[in-house]
């Protein structure tokens, strides 16, 4: 079979436009090593596309497509032409969404969860009213227009409590995420979130404190079984950032972080392959922070760390087979550029 891997900010998705140089070097990682997997997979034929500035590092035999400035009808083509297509791209605008969207119009197989699901898990503010009614954990979260009067804002704040969390409704990663301890904090924090995704609803969540962690797993119809506990290493002061992590993450919480992320990925609903939620584990609760419907950058660790093709697991998910609990044969570390190193000893709790 034709399999069509397709990363949006390294794989051409803005050729001849400026990208963002670090989400590009981050994608650029996530799509090398799922090429890398997929070319081990017996009878899969691999394509993959590059924007010139970030060259594929791909084994023999695997097809790289230069990807040329408004590439769409190229995409098109490619897509139409395999028997099946994994995308990476985020979420911020209804990027993954669109791209998910646009597979299943040209009738190609989607290697992940289809529109609807990612539409779902991609709304922040309704996944938190979601959790909340099926009795998990989630940040109180408040929704507000692009054009929101500034007073709404400061009743919001206070209301919640500070330190408060800005984010974009519909985001990826850090993307305009921000901690405000106070007035002077939330307007540089609202200013933020409205540059990141421009119109877009933006959140005002409360800011839950504890150790950043993220569940990777893989759903089917049926159910979801969990690949391993990542630790995130994130810095709040004020914009966010994430660095990458370490797993597994031997934490005295991380049964009920699996816990909580199959629950989660179970109420989202239409999730399949791989599917990464992030948490915050506190006091002695796993909290939600949101789902990411896609591969997400602790792939590059969880793989290391497994020591199995993920990619082909994840396939076999969307087939319905999941794989049976594995016990990973390492502890790694791994950074957003993509640098993978073994841990000189595990995370801490």
């Amino acid at each position: 079979m034709r399999i069509l891997a397709y990363e949006f900010f390294s794989g051409g998705g803005l050729a001849g436009r400026d990208a963002p140089a670090s989400l590009a070097v981050e994608g650029a990682a996530m799509r090398d090593a799922l090429v890398a997997d997929l070319a081990a997979v017996p009878g899969l034929e691999v394509v993959t596309t590059a924007d010139s500035r970030f060259p594929v590092d791909a084994p023999s035999g695997v097809e790289v497509v230069p990807m040329p400035e408004n590439g769409a009808a190229s995409l098109d083509s490619l897509i139409a032409s395999a028997g099946a297509a994994w995308v990476v791209a985020p979420e911020t605008g209804g990027c993954l969404e669109a791209l998910a969207s646009r597979v299943e119009r040209l009738g190609t197989r989607l290697i992940g969860p289809g529109s609807a699901a990612v539409r779902r898990a991609a709304d922040k503010a309704g996944l938190a009213r979601r959790l909340a009614g099926h009795g998990l954990s989630a940040p109180e979260t408040r929704v507000l227009g692009p054009r929101s009067a500034w007073a709404r804002w400061e009743r919001e704040a206070a209301s919640i409590g500070f330190p408060v969390v800005v984010k974009p409704r519909r985001g990826a990663g850090c993307g305009g995420v921000s901690l405000a301890r106070d007035t002077g904090e939330l307007r540089s924090a609202v200013a933020a979130a409205r540059r990141a995704a421009p119109g877009e609803s933006l959140l005002i969540q409360e800011f839950v404190p504890g150790a950043a962690a993220s569940v990777s797993l893989l759903a089917a119809e049926h159910g979801s079984a969990p690949l391993a506990v990542n630790a995130q290493a994130v810095i709040t002061g004020g914009p966010f950032r994430y660095t990458g992590g370490a797993t597994p993450f031997d934490h005295p919480l991380a049964g009920r972080a699996v816990d909580a992320a199959c629950r989660a990925a179970a109420a989202t609903g239409g999730l399949r392959g791989y599917v990464g939620v992030d948490l915050v584990l506190a006091d002695s609760d796993a909290v939600v922070i949101e789902i990411n419907p896609r591969l997400t950058t602790a792939y590059l660790g969880v793989r290391s760390a497994l020591g199995g093709n993920v990619a082909a697991t994840a396939i076999a998910a969307c087939d319905g087979r999941l794989p049976r609990a594995g016990r990973a044969r390492s502890h790694v570390r791994f950074t957003s550029d993509g640098r993978v190193v073994a841990a000189s000893s595990k995370p801490a709790p």
